[in-house]
């Protein structure tokens, strides 16, 4: 009887969470498979690989800030079963060393676009997370908001503002990072293109 019991529990939790092992099955017997990487990763496989980017700047300073001296590296972290990219940016800005560090993945559970960097100017890291897919995309709109440590100017410092980051893939990526502080309307604040470097 307990026996029994135990297998009826086991199917119920089975049929609730819609699982048995690394997938799920749908009423109409197709699979979903949550665990392995698929098409909307495979979407930015175009990322991969070693660039020369140019960086513009239109926050840092009352004029634009170009830096051309940008290297960004990605590759697919085959640790995480390469879910994940990670893309290493370094090279100067308005003079200064800049480094950036950033993860781009595909959740296949919330059927999302995910991104999150850390960089030498901003004190916090900076979260994206994109609406949920349903076709292959080749431009990806990822909004985030973060606490204003003062970039904006000093009337912001400490306020909430919306972000947004474009992703438009391609033979020339192109990452454009849009603000809306209170009160203004959305607005670009940098933008990286990559050309990819050969040799």
């Amino acid at each position: 009887m307990i026996k029994k019991f135990a297998w009826t529990v086991a199917a119920a939790v089975i049929a609730l969470s819609g699982t048995t092992g690394a997938s799920a099955t749908t009423s109409s017997s197709a699979p979903i498979d949550n665990l392995t990487p698929g098409r909307f990763h495979r979407a930015l496989d175009p990322l991969v690989g070693t660039w020369k980017a140019t960086k513009t700047n239109y926050v840092l300073s009352s004029e634009p800030i170009v830096s051309r001296d940008i290297t960004v590296k990605t590759r697919w972290i085959g640790k995480t079963g390469g879910r994940f990219l990670e893309e290493k940016t370094e090279g100067t800005l308005g003079g200064r060393p800049y480094y950036r560090l950033g993860v781009l993945g595909f959740s296949n559970v919330d059927r999302r676009y995910e991104w999150t960097t850390f960089d030498s100017v901003t004190p916090t890291a900076m979260t994206y997370r994109g609406g949920r897919v349903k076709v292959k995309a080749t431009k990806l709109s990822l909004p985030g908001e973060f606490t204003d440590p003062g970039i904006l100017g000093p009337r912001y410092r400490g306020k909430s503002i919306p972000m947004r980051t474009v992703i438009t893939l391609g033979k020339r990526p192109t990452f454009d990072l849009y603000f809306t502080p209170p009160g203004q309307k959305e607005r670009l604040v940098d933008r990286v293109v990559y050309t990819r470097r050969i040799g």
